[in-house]
C-alpha cells in the first residue's frame, strides 16, 4: 500500500512537470511585428437601463404613473476588423472596429390601468438596433508562455446607432460613447493566431432621444416616451479574432 502510495504522487509530480514543459512555440515571431490585422465574429447581449419619472400630470388634471423596463438580455452577433499596433513588450494600442446587430425589449407598466387581475396592463417594443462601435483600446498581455498569452483590457468605444426613426415609444440617440473593460488570451496555432476574449460595455452619455415624442403622430403614445428621462445602454461582448 505505501509503496502504490508512492508511485501514484510520484506519477503526479511528473505530470505537473510535464505541463510545465516549454513546447514547441507557433509563430514564435508574430508578436514582435509593429502591426497585426485580423477580423472578428462574436455574439453580444445588449441591455438599456432607463431612469422613470414618475407621476405625470395630464391635460384633465389627473395623474398617470407608467413604468418602463428592459426585462432581458437579448443575444445578437457582431462582425468586424482588428489592427493592434504594439508599443513595447506587454502594452499595444488597439482598434478594432465592429457591427453590433441586436434588440432590446421594453415593457410598459402603466399602474394607474390595471387588469382583471388587479395586476398593471403592459404594452412591449422589441427595439431594433445595429450600432457601429470604434473602440480604441489599451492591451496588457502577460508574458507568453508556450503557446497562449493572457491578457487584459480597457478603454472607450464610440457608438452610431444606424437604426432609423420610427413611430415606437423609445428612440435612442445617433450617438453614445461607452467605456469598456475585459479580459481574453492568444492561442498561437500552427497558421494563425485566435484570441477568444470577453468584454463588457456601458454607455457614459444619456442615449435616450428625448425629442422623439413630439414626434409620434399617435398622441396616445407620448405619455410612454415621457414617462423616462435618462437611458444608458450596457452590452456583454464575446468576440473570437482571428489575426
Amino acid at each position: 500500500m505505501r509503496r502504490t502510495t508512492i508511485l501514484f504522487a510520484l506519477l503526479l509530480i511528473a505530470l505537473g512537470t510535464m505541463g510545465q514543459m516549454r513546447k514547441v512555440q507557433n509563430k514564435p515571431y508574430i508578436d514582435l511585428r509593429p502591426l497585426h490585422f485580423g477580423i472578428s465574429i462574436g455574439l453580444n447581449l445588449q441591455d438599456v437601463t432607463f431612469r422613470n419619472v414618475g407621476p405625470q400630470l395630464m391635460d384633465d388634471g389627473t395623474t398617470r404613473t407608467i413604468l418602463c423596463d428592459d426585462d432581458t438580455w437579448n443575444p445578437g452577433f457582431s462582425v468586424g476588423v482588428l489592427a493592434d499596433l504594439r508599443l513595447n513588450q506587454h502594452f499595444s494600442l488597439r482598434f478594432s472596429p465592429q457591427l453590433h446587430f441586436g434588440s432590446k425589449h421594453l415593457v410598459f407598466r402603466d399602474l394607474d390601468d390595471l387588469n382583471d387581475g388587479g395586476h398593471p396592463r403592459e404594452s412591449t417594443q422589441d427595439m431594433k438596433n445595429t450600432y457601429l462601435s470604434m473602440p480604441i483600446d489599451i492591451k496588457f498581455a502577460a508574458q507568453r508562455f508556450n503557446n497562449y498569452r493572457p491578457y487584459l483590457i480597457g478603454g472607450i468605444a464610440p457608438m452610431i446607432n444606424l437604426t432609423g426613426k420610427d413611430q415606437e415609444f423609445v428612440q435612442l440617440k445617433r450617438f453614445d460613447t461607452m467605456v469598456e473593460v475585459g479580459m481574453g488570451c492568444d492561442f498561437y496555432l500552427p497558421f494563425f493566431k485566435l484570441i477568444p476574449e470577453i468584454k463588457f460595455c456601458y454607455g457614459l452619455t444619456n442615449s435616450l432621444d428625448t425629442g422623439h415624442a413630439s414626434e409620434l403622430n399617435d398622441v396616445n403614445m407620448r405619455v410612454f416616451s415621457n414617462s423616462i428621462d435618462t437611458a444608458h445602454t450596457s452590452m456583454f461582448l464575446f468576440t473570437l479574432y482571428f489575426e
